[in-house]
């Protein structure tokens, strides 16, 4: 089953509207579920992704950066804090998320506060020019995208020539002990986990569901190939169960 095909909820919603209303729901206890779940790892994996990315950066000085499912904003102020002077965009379906970044964003200086902005928006119908971002990022969020190949393509779009994609996402490990540990996990651990945190019945167990039906390292990097990167790494961590994808 494709990814696309996996829904948090069946209402018989459009998938976009369907993840706009689980990430409504669970925005509250969002972080705190990050670090619960992933062990406080998600830090660690969101740093490394993000050298790795600025690494690939042809130059630094005055950048426009857009983080796409920007959630509560955690990668854009990371980013902020490495790159002070750069211009970021964050978007996201969730209002009930990005409220929580705005309100993070108030802690900020006014004068930093002007460099960052939260606005909604759909990830296949971005309301940017072509070529209008140095650097893109999306953290966690291709597996929501209702066409997965047309949102890759959109972030292409809005990339200026040479420009870098920076995709981190959970996927499976492989090793012969660690995949039946994590299928465990995800499977039973994290779902009643979520519904106790959270309430919600249903997001954590889309989670494991929709990690299983998403390309992965090859198969990811193929697409992003397809739809027009000209060159792709991938990086897996923790024995397998996060990667990140460095494309331009």
């Amino acid at each position: 089953m494709k990814v696309e095909e996996i829904n948090p909820y069946e209402e018989g919603e459009d998938k976009g509207k369907q993840v706009e209303h689980m990430f409504d729901s669970i925005a509250r206890r969002y972080d705190f579920m990050n670090s619960a779940m992933s062990l406080g790892q998600h830090k660690i994996w969101r740093n490394k992704a993000l050298d790795a990315a600025l690494n690939a950066l042809p130059q630094k000085k005055d950048l426009k950066i857009l983080d796409v499912a920007t959630g509560t904003g955690d990668v854009a102020f990371r980013l902020h804090s490495l790159l002070p002077e750069a211009l970021i965009t964050g978007i996201d379906l969730s209002e009930g998320m990005l409220e929580i970044a705005r309100k993070k964003l108030l802690q900020l200086p006014l004068q930093e506060r002007e460099l960052i902005a939260f606005g909604k928006g759909d990830s296949l119908a971005m309301p940017f020019h072509d070529g209008e971002f140095d650097l893109l990022t999306v953290a966690y969020g291709v597996r929501n995208f209702s066409d997965l190949r047309k949102g890759l393509k959109e972030m292409r779009r809005v990339l200026i020539r040479g420009g870098v994609l920076c995709i981190i996402e959970l996927s499976t490990p492989l090793g012969f002990f660690t995949k039946p540990a994590y299928n465990f996990y995800s499977g039973k651990i994290i779902p009643w986990m979520g519904k106790k945190v959270t309430g919600d019945n249903r997001a954590y167990s889309y989670l494991p569901e929709s990690i299983a039906a998403c390309p992965q390292r090859n198969d990811m990097a193929a697409l992003l190939y397809a739809s027009g990167f000209s060159q792709v790494e991938w990086k897996s961590l923790s024995f397998g169960a996060v990667t990140y994808y460095i494309a331009k």
